[in-house]
Order: structure tokens, then sequence, then C-alpha cells
């Protein structure tokens, strides 16, 4: 009976240790220790990005721009991340803040979602990246610029949230060029300013106002129009009213197209000097309004130099879509999925079940850490605030409509770099 008892003991030993040893020797994979936990995704499962831009309405072609710059940081890595096919879960904002909400939050109930590339507007970033941030993901843009999303001044800005970053560079420079040229060059003295109420017209005007005040002008109306708005006439009537030497209207299509026509036929209105923004450097703006906007001013980010590096990205694009550039946001959107990919890449677990692990804390440290990137746009490192690109911006002046937009990039009448 004793003899039997040890054997039953030694039996049950040998099914532990056979147990452990089994346990040890299985391919299950640990769990994941990522503070804000992990994308799991399966042998063979592909790598999915979401994709928030805004691809219908005017404002179309910088989100498709942004889609185009994406497919072509893929297509030098054959459409593979970390060795897996890529997929792109595509969502249109319409350039409005609901749209970045409710595409975000399509987005981010895929668990196996890696990360956000978008979005095109800025006010859609502000919604996006709030449902991003709780959701723990990260996301990057090459359009976004207003600078309530990032910092002002050095100082975190109000819209800031973890995880979001950009290759567009911060727009609170952008108001302060434009200042500068129109005091200093142009001696204008007073002006007005016109915008629609969201956070990257905003940030525009509120740039503009605080530097041409602090050289000495005066802003003697600070208007908005409303989204979707046709007849500018009640604000065009205040402008006149002001007597302002100059108009600073940091408009989207179509509300800036009516701004733009309706002034030219405004009485009163027929010496005001007119400046938009780099949403307007854009063909079918020029084709839209014709000669009315000879004469008129831009100020957007500084293009970069012509370089083997854009000239071969060009090239990959016209072979690619059959067409040139029509704008040069292509070039910002493909250093921002080239960061993003690098990223991911690196921070991208191949696990012994042969499953893919992606731990969201650590891609955005991956993120963050990014420093002299070789993007087509210039060197890029990011900072805390999510900015990654060197602001430079310039002033441009349109003397020729027949030109095109080639001949509107081509006259920098000014270039500022803080």
């Amino acid at each position: 009976m004793r003899n039997r008892k040890r054997t039953i003991k030694t039996l049950a030993a040998l099914l532990v240790a056979g147990g452990l040893a089994f346990a040890c020797s299985s391919d299950a994979p640990p769990p994941c220790a990522d503070p804000l936990g992990c994308v799991e995704l399966a042998r063979g499962a592909p790598v999915r990005l979401g994709v928030i831009q805004a691809l219908s309405g005017k404002v179309a072609v910088l989100g498709r721009e942004q889609v185009r710059g994406l497919e072509l940081a893929l297509a030098r890595q054959d459409g593979r991340i970390a060795g897996r096919e890529t997929v792109l879960a595509v969502e249109d904002t319409g350039c409005r803040p609901e749209g970045g909400a409710n595409a975000a939050l399509k987005i981010v109930s895929d668990p196996s979602v890696a990360a956000i590339f978008g979005t095109t507007c800025s006010g859609d970033a502000a919604t996006a990246a709030q449902v991003m941030t709780e959701a723990g993901l990260s996301m990057i843009s090459g359009n976004n610029s207003a600078p309530f999303l990032t910092s002002i001044g050095g100082v975190r800005a109000p819209k800031w949230q973890p995880g979001f970053l950009r290759t567009a560079p911060n727009e609170e420079h952008a108001g302060p060029a434009a200042a500068r040229y129109a005091y200093d060059t142009l001696g204008m003295r007073t002006a007005a300013t016109i915008g629609d109420g969201d956070i990257y017209t905003r940030g525009l005007t509120d740039g503009f106002r605080q530097e041409f005040e602090r050289l000495g002008g005066k802003v003697v109306l600070y208007a908005t129009v409303n989204k979707d708005d046709t007849d500018m006439a009640p604000v065009l009537d205040a402008v006149a009213a002001s007597r302002a030497q100059m108009l600073f209207f940091p408009l989207f299509q179509p509300e800036a197209n009516h701004v733009l026509l309706q002034a030219r036929r405004a009485p009163g209105l027929q010496d005001l000097v007119l400046m938009s923004d780099g949403a307007l450097i854009e063909q079918s703006f020029i084709d839209a309004v014709g000669h009315a906007a000879t004469g008129m001013f831009f100020v957007g980010p500084t293009p970069p130099p012509t370089s083997p590096a854009v000239e071969r990205l060009e090239a990959e694009y016209r072979a690619r879509y059959g067409e040139s550039p029509p704008t040069s946001y292509h070039l910002s959107a493909f250093d921002a999925a080239g960061i993003l990919l690098a990223a991911i890449a690196k921070t991208a677990q191949t696990l012994p079940d042969g499953s893919l692990r992606i731990g969201r804390q650590a891609l955005r440290d991956a993120l963050y850490a990014t420093k002299n990137h070789a993007g087509v746009t210039g060197s890029l490192s990011c900072d805390g605030f999510g900015d990654c690109a060197a602001p430079r911006f310039d002033v441009l002046r349109l003397d020729d409509p027949a030109l095109g937009v080639a001949g509107l990039k081509a006259n920098a009448v000014s270039s500022y770099a803080p």
C-alpha cells in the first residue's frame, strides 16, 4: 500500500513536470506589458492603418494629396510594414469638426488598427485627435498646421493631445509673416481680418493681429463668416465701413472664393489689398476665380527646394497617377508617412507563434523620438508637442493667373523663418 502511494506521487510529480515543460516550450505569447495596450495581429494578418482625410467638397484636392503621399511612401516598401501587407481604412471628414470625430470613432472601433494618418483640416484634427488619444492610438498629419493643435509660444496649446504629430509647419508663424510683409513692405497701417471660426483660421488671424499691432498697425475689423456662407455682402460692407487698407482672409474654398469675387465687385473696395493663406495655393482656386485674383497675396509654407529626392518622388507621382502634383502638400504627407512607417517597423514585434504585436505607447514614444529623419522636405525632428518641421513661410503674389499655380509658387516676394 505504501509503495502504491509512493508510485502515485511519483506519477503526479512527473505529470506536473511534464506539464510545466510543455507550457514552457509552447508558442503562447507573453502578455502585453505596454501601458496603453497592444495591437495584436495573427500570423499573416495585414497591418491596418486608419486614414482620416477631407475627400469631398472643395478641399478634397488637399485630402487626396495626403492619401497619395501615404500611398507613395508605402509603394517605396512594396506596400508592406514589418513584412506584412498593409490595408488602409479610409474615412472622409468633409473638412468638418463633426466629420473628424465621427471618422475617428469608426477607425478606433477596430482594435486591429495600428495608427491613424490624418487629418486634412485642423478643425477635424482637434476632434479626431481627442478620440484617438482616448483610444490609446497615435496620429500623424502632413497637412494640419493650426497652432492650437501643438504649441503656441513654446507652451502646450489648448487642443494639444498626446499622440498627435505633424510634418506641416506650425502656422503660429504664418500670421506674423503676413503681418510683417503687410506693414514693412506694403506700408499698410490698417487691416481687417475674416475667419470662419475654426481653430485654423483663428490661429492665423490671431497671429496676424498680434504681430500687425505690435509693429504699430491697427486691425480695425476682426470678423467671421460661417462655413457654407455664400452671401458675403454683410461682412464686406463692414470691411468697407472700417476703411481698412487690406483684408487678410485665411479661408478655405468655397468661402474664400465668394469673399474674393464679391469684394472685387463691392463699392468702396476697389483699392483693397487682399491676402489669404496656403489653403488657396492650388490650381482649383485659380481656375475658379481667374483674373479676380490678380495682384492677390498668399502666405504659405516655403516649399522644399528642388532636389534629387523631390524630383524622384514627383516622377513616381506622375507614373502612378498620370498627372503632375497640383500642390506641394504631397511632399509633407510623404514625410509624415515615412515617419509613421519607420516608427511602426521599429516597435513591431514578431512573437514565437508568428503573430505581430505593436505596443501603443511604444509607438508613440518612437514617433516623438524621431530625430533627423531624412525627408524630401528636409531633415525632420519631432518635439514633445508633436511638431516635426521647422517653420518657414513665403509670401507669394499672383501676377498672372494664366501661369497657374506653378507661376504663383515661383513668385515669392518675401520669406520668413523665425
